[in-house]
């Protein structure tokens, strides 16, 4: 039996969803970790507007000329969700940007065993704190806040890692793959991934 259970998780870091989902799950996997039980998690890369300029727009301005009134009130229907996992969404701040250069810091955070904090501060930099997550200053500012420094390394392997989830089919994010076989797809209660987790902990405690 493998010391460790895996979760591999694909997201965007500018995905409100993704980032609910992720909180929710990282809570419950925190209590797991607490009584002892050994995860690891892995990353993979989705770019919800693919080649997207880094150069940043403000989200709501983005958010209506695709949208138009419904990505609005979408956005503040998710703003109101977040609030009940104590999360600030503040889209009157936010930068709409392309992700590319962040997924390639989070492969950068995983070399150094820090890519679930590097997620956490990418999700709360761009939603909360109005940061434009595409910007290489901001980057390796967040990346030295997390604990590594970060390099302009990591292109093609963000991009060939990109590629590889494009193939395998997936169209929307986020998506958990626990290590027992079962997938969790987009923004669902905290009790379903604890279910979920706890299902593939037993398993892997018999295996």
């Amino acid at each position: 039996m493998s010391a460790v259970a895996e979760v591999r998780i694909t997201l965007d870091v500018i995905c409100a969803p993704s980032y609910i989902a992720f909180t929710r799950f990282s809570r419950v996997l925190a209590t797991r970790r607490a009584a002892g039980a050994q995860v690891a998690v892995s990353f993979l890369p989705f770019e919800l507007a693919p080649g997207a300029s880094t150069v940043g727009e403000p989200a709501l301005v983005v958010l209506q000329r695709h949208f138009g009134a419904d990505g609005i009130a979408h956005a503040r229907r998710l703003t109101a969700l977040a609030a009940q996992d104590g999360l600030v969404l503040d889209y009157d701040r936010g930068v709409a940007t392309g992700t590319f250069h962040a997924h390639r810091i989070i492969g950068q955070a995983a070399d150094h065993g820090l890519a679930e904090a590097m997620v956490e501060r990418l999700f709360r930099a761009n939603f909360t704190d109005g940061l434009n997550v595409g910007d290489d200053t901001t980057l390796r500012r967040l990346a030295a806040e997390v604990g590594f420094t970060a390099d302009g390394s990591g292109e093609a392997r963000t991009r060939a890692a990109i590629d590889t989830v494009r193939a395998s089919g997936v169209r929307s994010i986020p998506v958990f793959e626990f290590g027992n076989g079962e997938t969790v797809l987009g923004l669902q209660p905290a009790s379903v991934f604890a279910e979920v987790l706890d299902r593939m902990l037993d398993s892997h405690a018999r295996a």
